[in-house]
């Protein structure tokens, strides 16, 4: 198992629950495909460097999780279609 974390910037025309189901759904694409959630950062409302949609800023989360080499890219394939994420990226964190 190797460590990833799941880069997410949603839109911030949603309500608050709205947003968490959002995460929610993303932690339970990572178990669907044998991942496990260790950590979940959330950022807040941030600048985006630049207009997307139409928007300046977006809520930025971070969900830390270990899986299968496999994993990544089929849960990027899911969170890529998610409605309300304007942004994702999954990167392998280094083992130290």
């Amino acid at each position: 198992m190797h460590n990833y974390e799941l880069a997410l910037v949603v839109t911030t025309k949603i309500e608050e629950d709205q947003r968490a189901a959002v995460v929610d759904r993303a932690k339970e694409y990572i178990a669907r495909y044998g991942g496990n959630v260790t950590d979940v950062e959330e950022w807040g409302k941030q600048r985006l460097a630049y207009e997307i949609q139409k928007m300046n800023e977006g809520f930025y989360y971070f969900i830390q999780f270990t899986a299968e080499p496999e994993a990544p890219a089929q849960i990027e394939s899911q969170v890529r279609i998610m409605d309300n994420v304007l942004r994702f990226l999954i990167v392998r964190k280094d083992e130290q």
